[in-house]
């Protein structure tokens, strides 16, 4: 994530498949939120492939002030799965992304050097098919106000980036609309100079 909050992501799941000396590897990405959406999907995956030997995974999940980072080997010998999934994860430039990589045992052991290449190149599959997307965190507010001023609002949100999600006209006009948080507090600035403006902050998007 750069100073403004924008940061890359994977649009949706996907998934990829590497094989080594009659071991197969199957690599999920998925987009995440939370710790707690990863341990369920993780769950999901242990019983889909409840015959499998490993499920090995690592996620970075970003918020405000934090960021979440998990890598864990599932039993191979250490930093030889959990870290080179997480590496590339960096790699592609990712973030609130999960990869899980399921491994069925071929019955050759593949020596450490092995492992950490078979888990890098299953990872790497994986989010080499997904689709990479920048996600741009934007505040929500809602402002009330009366219809002489309309134009001057509707200006002002046109400028800055703004999106509006919804418009109640009765007695007065009543906007719902969504700003990258850079701007946020220019265009409060802005609307503060406006006679008779409410405005409420709805959160984040």
């Amino acid at each position: 994530m750069n100073d403004s909050g924008i940061y890359s992501t994977i649009s949706k799941p996907s998934q990829g498949v590497y094989k080594e000396k009659g071991s197969k590897f199957l690599s999920f990405a998925f987009p995440v939120s939370g710790p707690d959406q990863s341990a369920e999907i993780l769950e999901k995956l242990k019983k889909e492939h409840h015959t499998a030997k490993h499920h090995c995974y690592a996620y970075n999940i970003i918020g405000p002030g934090s960021n979440l980072i998990r890598a864990n080997d599932d039993g191979e010998p250490a930093n030889t799965a959990g870290k080179p999934i997480l590496g590339q994860i960096g790699s592609f430039g990712v973030e609130n992304v999960l990869v899980v990589v399921v491994r069925y045992f071929g019955g050759t052991l593949l020596g450490k050097g092995g492992l950490i290449q078979a888990y890098k190149n299953a990872t790497a599959d994986a989010l080499s098919h997904a689709s990479i997307i920048k996600i741009v965190p934007k505040d929500i507010f809602e402002v009330t106000i009366d219809y002489k001023n309309i134009n001057e609002i509707m200006r002002i949100i046109g400028n800055d980036e703004s999106e509006i999600i919804s418009g109640n006209y009765g007695d007065n006009a009543i906007i719902k609309f969504k700003v990258p948080i850079s701007r946020s507090a220019d265009v409060i600035r802005k609307f503060k100079r406006i006679e008779g403006i409410k405005i409420e902050s709805l959160g984040k998007a």
